[in-house]
């Protein structure tokens, strides 16, 4: 069945704002101004975003029954960095239940394609794209290849079996890391097929080359990007998400 994108696109073209980093890197990412839910909310709700991706306790302390314009989408799962072991695992911690009750509009998952916990992602996963089709929202996966059988996380013929998956698993959505060329993009793009794909901002990285990435994942055939630290952790917030705004609507 087809899900309506709708409530979380634009002309068919995605700019979500991705602040559920928190979770699994801890406090360090932030600075006395981003540490406050609230203040990236307003930039969330600047008009440049077509979503905001938050963890259930932000999502019912911050952003429910406030009058935030910009769509919410909960992301179900989450692990800390704090256990080290080789072959991550993320457990859902939300459901699709609880995420509508917060006034979700899309929901979100983790998957870690590679990892000997695989199997329990994936039919996890399986159990809350049914529940996402019958409520009529879309479900975004994060397909990202980790794990002791993964020697490169960047590799990418892995990225493109990650998209994959998302595809044959169901994914209205998936994010996932650019490969950091055009052409072995279209690849991951293609593989993908009726999945959208949307590429993860990342790390910091200087203004000149984040907006070169955006240019060359719009040109490769995604439909957007899911930013954080680039956002949130830059001097000028607002003015980088015009710019990766313009970006990503100049490719309609």
């Amino acid at each position: 069945m087809d899900v309506n994108l709708n409530n979380i696109t634009k002309n068919g073209r995605a700019l979500f704002l991705a602040y559920d980093q928190g979770f699994e890197h801890g406090p360090t990412d932030f600075n006395d101004e981003n540490v406050d839910p609230e203040k990236v909310l307003q930039i969330a709700d600047s008009g440049c975003f077509t979503g905001v991706i938050l963890q259930k306790g932000i999502a019912e302390k911050y952003f429910w029954k406030k009058e935030y314009k910009v769509p919410l989408i909960v992301k179900l799962n989450g692990k800390t960095n704090l256990v080290k072991d080789q072959d991550p695992y993320s457990p859902q911690v939300c459901s699709v239940e609880e995420a509508l009750s917060y006034g979700a509009k899309a929901v979100g998952y983790t998957i870690y394609v590679g990892s000997e916990y695989e199997p329990i992602m994936t039919q996890e996963f399986g159990l809350i794209e049914q529940q996402a089709e019958e409520e009529g929202i879309p479900v975004i996966a994060w397909m990202y290849p980790r794990g002791r059988n993964i020697p490169d996380e960047n590799d990418p013929k892995v990225i493109a079996y990650a998209a994959r998956v998302g595809l044959e698993l169901g994914a209205d959505i998936i994010k996932i890391r650019y490969t950091g060329d055009i052409a072995s993009f279209k690849w991951v793009v293609a593989s993908a097929g009726k999945t959208k794909v949307m590429v993860m901002g990342g790390f910091k990285k200087d203004e000149r080359n984040f907006l070169k990435m955006v240019r060359e994942v719009m040109g490769a055939g995604a439909i957007g990007m899911a930013v954080g630290r680039n956002v949130w952790q830059s001097s000028e917030p607002l003015v980088i998400s015009k710019k990766i705004a313009e970006i990503v609507w100049s490719h309609e």
